[in-house]
């Protein structure tokens, strides 16, 4: 059989991948083909972003009107509608069904390709009996997996992953959550309000979300602690057994109680729980690929310039966009990737110069944006303290608590904190965190000044509207100015 031609090949089908294609062949009459092996729209889509999102959303609203008179008489008696719940994240996620994403790729004349596709030469791409040729590029989008640790007993308990977790359709009474970064600490926000009564979270480290400033997993632990969470730090799981464990799919209780063993903190090393989610990590999806037929590592992160083409390969052809480049694991951050991706491959396959900044993916070097929507809200962009002294900036760091008048009309319990890492020597902002109800919707703000390298003289004149929360921005400027 000849092989089928396209301009572009994108191996794996998320928003990632999508965007590769998209910006690839736009306003052209290139083609582009789109492999995947699962649903078109990929994790973030169906098992990631939106459904968690969704289930973390009326747990805000909820939270809110609980702290609000007026509304909070009307809401006291009552928790979550979880049958309503689910219904409208299960109505986010389409109920699994990925047509209205083929609808789309076809729409922008990228060809879908159901299968597993694995690299067989330069510019080649087999799935299944089909070869596939690429005029121009390949482009790796297949993302990341959740990790298991090889405990004993432990994958033969059948642990819930993540995936579990977003597609929940039975809510454990008990449940252990293993782990203590962004998926543990938002899904024992979620899954503690949807009725699970006994949540522990089995941490490692000395703190939650260690990758932020030590003030925003203080919040979110004492949060979690004031609503009956269990956290025991300093500890970890040993080994793990369940009798009549048995698949009952995504989303159910898998058996029966679960034991573990959790050691390290000196409390009773046994805990029984109906269900344990095993958020630990995750792993590059890159194994099967055919890497290996390039002379590059049949597993692991694949290594790319700030172009995205993947380094120790001849010619450039081959690019790996998003989480399997291991540069920043966050949905925006992919589609960021691929939007610069799309872009070098087009100019590349026009003949034109890559001349600018919209060929260099830089932002994702120091300047990456994420919000952790647990009860506090976390949101942060570039470097902490610790990241920027490491980098050897010399910084200052100024702390405020959020006490304006946005934030007290919104809630009468608000409470909140916000920094900024300053770097002396240019006098710009480096890294912002924020943590209060709502604050999502603050770090874009800090994302430009970061970005855009903007001197704090600048920002003193960019004035937020009264009454908002956005108006911590002046006492933070405030802060930085008194002497």
């Amino acid at each position: 059989m000849a092989p089928e031609e396209f301009d572009v090949i994108v191996i794996g089908g998320g928003p990632t991948g999508e965007n590769a294609a998209a910006y690839a062949i736009a306003g052209s009459d290139r083609t582009a083909a789109l492999v995947e092996h699962q649903l078109v729209g990929g994790e973030c889509s169906y098992w990631a972003c939106m459904p968690s999102k969704a289930l973390l959303r009326p747990v805000e609203v909820l939270s809110t009107a609980r702290h609000m008179p007026g509304v909070e008489e009307k809401v006291n008696a009552y928790g979550l509608d979880v049958e309503a719940v689910l219904a409208r994240r299960d109505g986010f996620t389409h109920n699994l069904d990925d047509s209205s994403q083929v609808l789309w790729a076809d729409s922008a004349g990228i060809d879908v390709i159901r299968g597993s596709a694995r690299i067989t030469g330069v510019r080649e791409v087999t799935v299944g009996d089909r070869v596939l040729r690429a005029r121009h590029a390949v482009v790796l989008a297949t993302g990341t997996t959740a990790s298991v640790p090889d405990l004993p007993g432990l994958r033969a308990a059948l642990p819930w992953t993540s995936r579990d977790a977003t597609n929940v359709h039975e809510i454990p009474k008990r449940l252990a959550v293993i782990g203590g970064g962004v998926v543990a600490c938002e899904a024992a926000t979620w899954l503690h309000e949807l009725g699970a009564d006994e949540v522990t979270l089995v941490v490692r480290g000395s703190a939650l979300l260690e990758r932020t400033e030590p003030f925003a997993g203080e919040m979110v632990a004492e949060k979690m602690r004031k609503h009956g969470v269990n956290l025991r730090f300093g500890t970890s799981l040993q080994s793990a057994s369940r009798q009549d464990a048995v698949d009952t799919g995504v989303g159910r209780i898998h058996g029966g109680p679960v034991t573990l063993n959790v050691r390290g903190d000196g409390s009773d090393p046994e805990l029984t729980v109906d269900e344990v989610l095993v958020a630990t990590g995750r792993t590059p999806a890159t194994v099967g690929l055919g890497l290996e037929r390039l002379g590059l590592p049949d597993h692991g992160y694949v290594t790319v310039d700030d172009r995205l083409t993947v380094t120790g390969v001849d010619g450039d052809w081959l690019y790996a966009v998003g989480d399997v480049n291991g540069r920043a694991l966050l949905t925006h951050m992919g589609k960021y990737q691929a939007r610069v991706c799309g872009d070098v491959i087009a100019a590349r396959a026009e003949g034109r110069p890559l001349d600018g900044p919209r060929f260099v993916a830089s932002a994702d070097h120091g300047q990456v944006p994420q919000v952790v929507f647990t009860t506090p809200e976390v949101a942060a962009v570039g470097l902490t303290e610790s990241q920027a002294r490491a980098d050897g900036l010399d910084v200052d760091v100024v702390s405020v608590d959020i006490d304006v008048a946005g934030a007290a009309l919104s809630r009468d319990d608000y409470s909140g904190r916000a920094s900024l890492v300053i770097d002396r020597a240019t006098d710009t902002i480096v890294g912002a965190t924020f943590v209060g109800s709502g604050v999502a919707e603050l770090v874009h703000a800090a994302t430009v000044a970061v970005v855009g390298k903007v001197p704090l003289e600048t920002l003193w004149h960019a004035v937020p509207s009264y009454p908002t929360v956005s108006e911590v921005w002046l006492r933070l400027l405030e802060a930085r100015r008194t002497p």
